[in-house]
């Protein structure tokens, strides 16, 4: 009950401050958004990588250098000396310094080697068999001996050939099973794990601003805001709503990469875990394949969880507070146009006030002394004029005060539609992250303990 209890105490004490509240809430966002940046480093979120479709690297690390360094197959490779100064201390040559990204680079170059040898077998494959039918054709026809054995050359010549390349795809698929099992495997570990630290952390954070908007929706009243709009006050939510359709679109990032990402990674390993199998008569296959690696398990068990994900409430709550954000602003806006309105019927209240008494003075200079007298009963003409002039005036001052009184009646409905909204929007929202955070913290502890019972290593 940290913060919450914090905020109890001030209630208690009779020193609610707003802003203070507003802060709190703000603190928690940050420590929040705090908790995922192991994630991010872990991930190299703000890298590019070599396969990236940016043409322009300069300034970044050239990562296909980097992988031509450690990933090619040809050894001959490590006699190539990088420009970087920073590398030459041979770091590169490590394994411990394997990052997320780079165990991904790595598989994929060779996995694109792998399926340039498989498209090369196959091509050998069909003209092997080509060569066996023409073989065959020959010692059907009683060939010359001599036709029939530059025939079998050529098929004994290309089944060699195929042994050899089979062999160096077994070596390319042993490779990719070596890079997911003791490279890609454990940088998952270390992902989920880190995904636990930050989940659990929102969790919390997300729990102490619902305590803390609970205690506003019982304390937040009409006193506590500005009696109108301000200009400033206006920039300021226009603001808001711009950082929490950002948000909103962040956090639909988060989950759906998530989900693609793994569900790739799924898709991947589903192949992976197929044999390459030789059609020839030959024992000649790939090495066999471990029926379950450790991997298996956490990634079918990932995607899963992550399907069943109830991520929707949280999109949904954040796009409603974006949708009330958006409403309040609008009502901001009608608010400040009439007061915009306001203040142009005041000043042309003035201009025709003194039009009106400029006027009446030299009017009245103009009259002569008998027209001046009250007397007369002669001089309804002329105090008409006086009274239509006045009229236009009146008219004015008139529709002002109607101006005015909307301008005050829209500015407390202005506040109560804003509180209203806030008092119920507020908690939902952070009911909503709360939810998804629980369930989050928890997909990810199960995944943990999936990992955990497949890596004696780690303690419980």
């Amino acid at each position: 009950m940290g913060v919450g209890s914090t905020v109890e105490k001030r209630l208690g004490k009779g020193s609610f401050n707003l802003l203070q509240v507003f802060t709190e809430l703000d603190d928690h966002f940050l420590k929040a958004s705090k908790s995922a940046h192991e994630v991010s480093k872990l991930l190299e979120a703000t890298r590019l990588h070599y396969h990236s479709n940016f043409a322009d690297n300069r300034g970044h690390l050239d990562h296909s250098q980097r992988v031509m360094r450690v990933i090619t197959w040809n050894r001959s490779f490590k006699g190539l000396k990088l420009d970087n100064a920073d590398n030459a201390n041979d770091d590169f040559d490590s394994e411990d310094n394997e990052t997320h990204a780079t165990v991904l680079d790595k598989m994929l170059a060779w996995e694109k080697k792998l399926y340039d040898e498989v498209k090369a077998g196959e091509l050998m494959k069909f003209e092997y068999q080509r060569k066996v039918a023409t073989l065959n054709k020959l010692k059907k026809r009683g060939t010359n001996s001599e036709a029939l054995e530059k025939a079998k050359a050529a098929v004994s010549h290309l089944h060699t050939r195929y042994i050899v390349d089979m062999q160096s795809m077994d070596s390319t698929v042993s490779e990719i099973n070596r890079l997911r099992d003791q490279q890609l495997y454990p940088k998952l570990v270390e992902l989920v794990e880190k995904m636990v630290i930050m989940w659990e952390t929102m969790r919390e954070e997300h729990d102490s601003q619902c305590r803390i908007v609970a205690i506003l929706r019982d304390h937040l009243d009409l006193s506590q805001s500005a009696q109108e709009t301000s200009e400033h006050h206006h920039e300021r939510t226009i603001q808001l709503l711009a950082i929490v359709q950002d948000w909103h679109m962040q956090f639909c990032k988060l989950i759906d990469h998530q989900k693609e990402y793994i569900k790739a990674l799924n898709n991947w390993l589903r192949l992976n875990l197929i044999p390459i199998e030789s059609s020839l008569k030959e024992k000649v296959s790939s090495p066999p394949r471990v029926d379950c690696p450790p991997i298996q398990r956490l990634i079918f068990a990932w995607q899963d969880k992550l399907d069943k994900l109830p991520d929707e409430i949280a999109r949904s709550a954040i796009n409603n507070f974006a949708h009330v954000i958006d409403a309040i602003m609008q009502h901001q806006l009608d608010e400040m146009k009439l007061k915009e309105k306001c203040e142009g019927s005041q000043k042309e209240l003035k201009k025709k006030q003194q039009q009106f008494e400029d006027w009446y003075n030299k009017y009245m200079q103009r009259r002569t002394p008998e027209e001046l007298d009250p007397t007369r009963t002669d001089d309804n003409s002329n105090n008409d004029a006086v009274t239509e002039r006045q009229l236009m005036v009146e008219a004015v001052k008139k529709r002002l005060g109607e101006e005015e009184e909307a301008y005050r009646i829209l500015r407390i409905q202005v506040r109560e539609k804003s509180l209203v909204s806030l008092k119920t929007r507020l908690p939902e929202l952070f009911r909503a992250m709360s939810t998804i955070a629980v369930a989050c913290s928890k997909m990810y502890a199960e995944l943990r303990a999936i990992s955990r019972s497949r890596n004696p290593n780690h303690s419980s």
